[in-house]
C-alpha cells in the first residue's frame, strides 16, 4: 500500500467518477484504474461497484475511506514536519453532527494561541464508528453523549447535562410554550434513524413515534436532515439542547418529563497528548459560559 494508491482511491471516492478523478490527479484514467485494482488486490476486497453508468463505494470501501484519509494525512504531516524541521502537534478530534461541530471553533481558537504548533483536524462521522476510532488511537478526543453504558476501554468526562427540547420554528403551535410535557407534544414528529443519533435519544424519539398515526411520522437519515424539515415547517423534533450550538432561527422548548442526557468528551485511558487536558478544560468552560444560560 502506498500514498499514490490511497490518493487515487480517496479522489475517486470523492468524485465517484474515474474521469474527473484522473483530471484532478493529473494521471491517465487507466493509471488511476490500475492503482485502484492493485489496492483492492492488496486489501483482498472490492472497494467500488462500477458499471457503465455510475460508480459507487462498496460497504468495504466506505469503511476503508476514513482510514485512507487518516493514513494520507499522517504521511503528509510527517513530510511537512521533516521538510520544515518543525515539531508540529497533530490533534485529531471527532464529533457526530454539525451541532457538535459548531462547538469547536471558539475552543480551538484559544487552544491554538496556547499551542502555536497545534495542527487540529476534525472528523465528522456518525455513531458508532467514531468511538471505535478513539479505541484504535486514530482520534484523540470525541464529543458525544452517554447513557451510562459507555465503553469501558474509554474515559468519558461529563461536562454538561443536556435537557431534551422540542425543536420547532417560531410559527409552530408549540413555540408559544415556555415548557412542555410529552403529553402536550402534538403534530407531526420528525425522528432520526438509530445509527445517526445516540441510543438514549433514539429511544426517546421512538417512544413518541410509535404512538403517532402514520401521517404524522417522518424518519430522516440525520439530525441535520431533521432540522431541515423542521425549518420547512413540516413538524418538530426532539434533541438534547447544547446551548452554544443552537440555531438562531429555531425555538428550543424544554420537555420537563424527559431525562437530561450527559454530554462530554470521550478519550482513551492514559491518553497523554500535550493539549488534551487544556482542551477538556476549555470545552467545559465554553459549555458553561453564563451568556449561554437560558
Amino acid at each position: 500500500m502506498n500514498t499514490i494508491q490511497l490518493e487515487c482511491f480517496v479522489t475517486v471516492a470523492e468524485y465517484l467518477n474515474f474521469s474527473k478523478a484522473s483530471r484532478t490527479l493529473k494521471l491517465t484514467q487507466p493509471a488511476v484504474t490500475h492503482q485502484i485494482q492493485t489496492l483492492e488486490k492488496e486489501l483482498d476486497v472490492k472497494l467500488f461497484n462500477r458499471t457503465s453508468k455510475n460508480v459507487a463505494l462498496t460497504q468495504e470501501g466506505v469503511l476503508f475511506l476514513s482510514d485512507a484519509k487518516l493514513i494520507l494525512k499522517t504521511a503528509f504531516s510527517a513530510k511537512e514536519r521533516l521538510s520544515n524541521h518543525e515539531h508540529f502537534l497533530p490533534f485529531e478530534l471527532g464529533c457526530h453532527n454539525y451541532m457538535e461541530l459548531h462547538l469547536f471553533p471558539p475552543v480551538l481558537q484559544k487552544l491554538k494561541e496556547e499551542f502555536p504548533l497545534l495542527r487540529p483536524n476534525i472528523h465528522l462521522i456518525p455513531f458508532p464508528s467514531l468511538l471505535n476510532m478513539v479505541e484504535n488511537e486514530q482520534v484523540h478526543a470525541v464529543l458525544g453523549t452517554t447513557d451510562g453504558q459507555k465503553k469501558f476501554s474509554l474515559s468519558f468526562r461529563e461536562m454538561y447535562q443536556a435537557p431534551i427540547t422540542c425543536v420547532c420554528t417560531p410559527k409552530h403551535p408549540l413555540a408559544a410554550s415556555r415548557s412542555l410535557t410529552t403529553e402536550q407534544l402534538t403534530g407531526s414528529f420528525i425522528a432520526c434513524t438509530p445509527r445517526q443519533i445516540p441510543d438514549s435519544v433514539f429511544a426517546l424519539q421512538n417512544n413518541l413515534l410509535i404512538n403517532l398515526p402514520p401521517e404524522q411520522r417522518y424518519i430522516t437519515e440525520s439530525i441535520e436532515s431533521a432540522i431541515a424539515l423542521v425549518k420547512a415547517q413540516i413538524g418538530y423534533t426532539l434533541y438534547p439542547d447544547l446551548l452554544p450550538a443552537r440555531d438562531p432561527e429555531l425555538c428550543y422548548i424544554p420537555v420537563t418529563d424527559l431525562p437530561e442526557i450527559p454530554f462530554g468528551v470521550y478519550y482513551a485511558f492514559g491518553q497523554e497528548h500535550p493539549a488534551l487536558k487544556r482542551f477538556l478544560s476549555l470545552m467545559e468552560d465554553y459549555l458553561h459560559q453564563p451568556r449561554f444560560a437560558p
